[in-house]
């Protein structure tokens, strides 16, 4: 059955409030950072503006509870979110699913009273895409920390953990070009750290959703694993969704969920150029796994697996960092 394209627009953000929003970030944060760079304090203004958003971060859902249509996909921010997404959608539609953007059927909680995003998916309350699924049911993004997300137990919840040096990579070289981040070494410090701008601790993240693992309806997956099978991943999360499909769809849907293809499709997957002057971000930049050498030193690279080794274990997590993980040997 060929899928419905869901008949959604999303609106931009009016192109006053847009120029604005670049006049404060490229003349008031992007000096205001370079400043306190000098002054060794680089991630002082983002460690200001995550600990306002922590704030918010309760209610996103607002009153939504999950039900039987619905597929949570939480997944710590850069760690293979798209991926996931693309996944799900095409098992939910037999390989065959049409979208102008994915946000045009996944909905994401967190955009909906954002100025600068609250357009950019749909609603969570929109039932269309399930309705219009030949599965009947749809997919929910979100990269909050699982306690800050309803729990159903007719609904079905999957997160991808991935290496957070790769992770740590993959932040800087999406939001370098959105906003004027501090040096490589103040955004290390920043990322190892409860602060992390907007998406909080990586090692609070894994070790929420790691403790649910053994729930039937949680499923929990490694980056690592899905770039080493991506085959078995799709099989897997098709057991999982109770999604049968012939060996011609399924292969279809691996066609789909590649790499190189998704690159093709990249603008469906984008974040709005909110700052008419900046240049767009891709979504899939080279999406490797273990290429952290890209930015950190290895004594960085080894800084950052103790670091959040050592996390895992202050929050009482038996999280196993060295299957998911590429973990730097001492020099």
């Amino acid at each position: 059955m060929a899928s419905a394209k869901v008949a959604f627009r999303r609106r931009q953000v009016a192109w006053p409030l847009r120029c604005l929003m670049g006049i404060l970030t490229d003349f008031v944060l992007g000096p205001t950072v370079w400043a306190l760079g000098k002054a060794g304090k680089g991630d002082f203004v983002f460690r200001a503006i995550s600990r306002s958003q922590k704030r918010k971060l309760a209610g996103k859902f607002g009153r939504y509870v999950p039900s039987s249509h619905d597929i949570v996909i939480g997944v710590y921010a850069k760690s293979g979110t798209n991926w996931m997404m693309q996944i799900v959608q095409q098992l939910l539609h037999h390989g065959r699913a049409e979208f102008d953007h994915i946000h045009s059927v996944v909905a994401w909680p967190e955009t909906k009273n954002d100025p600068a995003l609250r357009h950019y998916a749909i609603p969570v309350e929109d039932e269309t895409p399930w309705r219009n699924s030949p599965e009947g049911k749809r997919a929910i993004k979100t990269h909050l920390n699982w306690e800050h997300i309803p729990y159903s137990e007719e609904a079905r919840y999957i997160s991808v953990i991935r290496d957070p040096k790769d992770v740590f990579v993959s932040n800087y070289f999406f939001l370098r070009n959105m906003l004027p981040l501090p040096s490589v070494e103040t955004w290390f410090r920043f990322f190892c750290s409860d602060d992390f701008y907007l998406f909080g601790s990586w090692a609070v993240n894994t070790a929420g959703f790691w403790a649910q693992r053994r729930r039937p309806n949680v499923l929990v997956l490694s980056f690592k694993a899905m770039k080493q099978d991506l085959e078995g991943t799709v099989r897997r999360v098709a057991e999982f969704l109770e999604v049968r499909l012939g060996s011609d769809e399924l292969k279809l849907v691996c066609e789909k969920a590649s790499f190189d293809y998704m690159r093709t499709v990249d603008e469906k997957f984008e974040v709005w150029n909110i700052i008419p002057w900046h240049s767009k971000t891709r979504m899939m930049r080279n999406g490797r796994q273990g290429g952290s050498s890209e930015l950190l030193s290895t004594d960085q690279q080894r800084q950052m697996d103790e670091y959040f080794m050592g996390e895992l274990k202050r929050l009482g997590s038996n999280f196993p960092y060295e299957e998911f993980c590429d973990v730097t040997s001492p020099s």
